[in-house]
């Protein structure tokens, strides 16, 4: 059973009622939580070309790239991944219900723990040319009863923290979009924030445990 309990209508008693849960990886929960919504929605096609540029905190990297990091000898932000084979494509592709792989761009900043997944879209190329009013309420519905992913508004500032959520089990989506942009064209980003060792990993798995013990 895939350990996002917030995957779907269901998912949360189907991993409470399991005996074999597979943790989700970290930036494959940012990604299926801003994807899988608007699959269901109908906003975005399965096939449809996608890209997911993505940051991560160093944490995650392993204990070799944590000592290079803490020892100041790796650089201060880095591209990985770019033979665009990432181990996390599969699961973002079977649990968003993609069949067209995604363009998957991680990346690595000097910094502990925290992460960002964006999915850029074109939203005058979508069937139907969704606004961005359109995906967040897809979102917002998806996610209206969960305890751990809240749906909120653009920052103010067009800004975001990739540390902000450090050390907890919380992840965060937004849209933000060019709403006046005046070329015709109408864009989209949105973002999922959340800690790479946390909702991302083992805070996932906490979650999991608990829902697996009736805790």
């Amino acid at each position: 059973m895939y350990g996002f309990p917030e995957l779907a209508a269901g998912q949360r008693e189907a991993i409470q009622s399991a005996r074999r849960v597979a943790n989700p990886g970290c930036y494959a929960t940012g990604a299926i939580a801003l994807l899988r919504p608007l699959i269901d929605a109908g906003l975005i096609p399965v096939d449809f070309p996608l890209c997911l540029p993505s940051v991560s905190g160093y944490s995650g990297g392993g204990r070799p790239m944590i000592e290079a990091f803490e020892q100041g000898t790796a650089p201060a932000f880095e591209l990985y991944g770019l033979g665009l084979k990432h181990k996390h494509i599969p699961e973002i592709m079977a649990c968003s219900g993609l069949t067209r792989r995604p363009l998957f761009v991680p990346s690595v900043g000097n910094f502990r723990q925290g992460m960002l997944v964006q999915l850029p879209l074109h939203l005058d190329l979508l069937p139907g040319q969704p606004s961005a009013d359109d995906l967040q309420q897809a979102l917002a519905r998806h996610y209206a009863n969960s305890d751990w992913v809240k749906v909120l508004p653009a920052s103010p500032d067009n800004k975001l923290d990739a540390v902000a959520l450090a050390d907890t089990n919380q992840m965060e989506l937004r849209v933000f979009a060019n709403r006046d942009a005046g070329d015709g064209f109408r864009h989209a980003v949105l973002v999922a924030r959340l800690d790479n060792l946390g909702k991302g990993a083992s805070g996932a798995a906490v979650q999991n445990l608990q829902l697996m013990l009736g805790l």
